[in-house]
């Protein structure tokens, strides 16, 4: 991101600070069973709202789909690979440091499944042995995305890194994430998506899990909808789609990305999706 904004704005000055996260720091417990929300972005909004950072970058699949108030997402940058990854042998949590080590001395696993962007961006490719593709394993909403969060009034910022947003990643993204919040899901329980864009139409694909994989639903739903080039800025009042401000990308474009999430996610409400999530999050409680 910081790369990208350089090329942009030569003329600008920007520093990277490195902070921790309660999600980093707690190891040995699922996130599911910590208890609390924002595990890996609460102590990065203090830091933006206390003017001590402009912009904080999260891997997209971390920021939840109801922000606090004040923030909101100024740029999602572009995709790269939402699949996950098999990483085979030569209690996982922790960063990707960690796992791999966990893995490579413990000698208690056969294979972990990591996020295929997170081990790309590491250098870590030689490590894939098996690509997860949607038929197998879809993927978390948002995974793969970078998201830039920033302060929601803080209208040069938001000018600033809106530039990065790209129109098929937001489309996709907000889709995802109006489907997971017309849910109510969360990290607590199994929700995954597959979204493709192809010939003017919006595809997206999303199902519901109990936590032992027993049962299940799934279904796809598509939209028609153009990916627009960026143009210029909208109104400044423009309100916030699941989190996101992009005052560069049509309103029309945003809307029906997020009808097809809020539709897609009725329809399996109305198929039971909320019986096995509500087990599934009463197990996770119970445990």
């Amino acid at each position: 991101v910081v790369a990208m904004l350089k090329a942009l704005y030569p003329g600008l000055q920007f520093e990277i600070i490195a902070m921790s996260t309660t999600g980093d720091k707690i190891l040995d417990t699922a996130l599911s069973k910590i208890g609390e929300k924002s595990l890996f972005t609460k102590e990065l909004e203090h830091a933006l709202e206390k003017n001590e950072v402009d912009l904080v970058v999260h891997s997209l699949k971390d920021l939840p789909t109801v922000l606090p108030p004040g923030f909101t997402i100024g740029a999602i940058c572009k995709r790269e690979n939402p699949y996950d990854a098999v990483v085979f042998h030569p209690k996982f949590r922790g960063n990707l440091n960690t796992r791999l080590r966990k893995l490579d001395e413990l000698q208690e696993f056969s294979a972990i499944i990591l996020a295929a962007a997170g081990l790309q961006r590491m250098g870590w490719q030689n490590r894939m042995g098996q690509i997860l593709h949607p038929e197998e394993c879809m993927y978390a909403v948002g995974q793969g995305a970078l998201g830039v969060e920033v302060r929601a009034k803080d209208q040069d910022i938001l000018d600033l890194v809106g530039v990065l947003h790209d129109p098929e990643t937001l489309l996709c993204c907000l889709a995802e994430r109006a489907f997971l919040r017309h849910l109510e899901g969360g990290c607590s329980v199994p929700v995954a998506v597959h979204t493709a864009m192809k010939d003017g139409q919006l595809y997206l694909t999303g199902g519901v899990w109990s936590l032992d994989g027993s049962d299940s639903m799934q279904e796809t739903m598509q939209a028609t909808i153009h990916v627009p080039a960026q143009h210029e800025d909208g109104p400044e009042d423009n309100p916030q789609l699941v989190g996101i401000t992009a005052r560069n990308i049509p309103r029309e474009a945003q809307l029906a990305a997020e009808n097809l999430g809020i539709s897609l996610a009725n329809l399996l409400l109305s198929k039971g999706a909320k019986n096995i999530l509500d087990v599934a999050r009463q197990l996770n409680d119970a445990h």
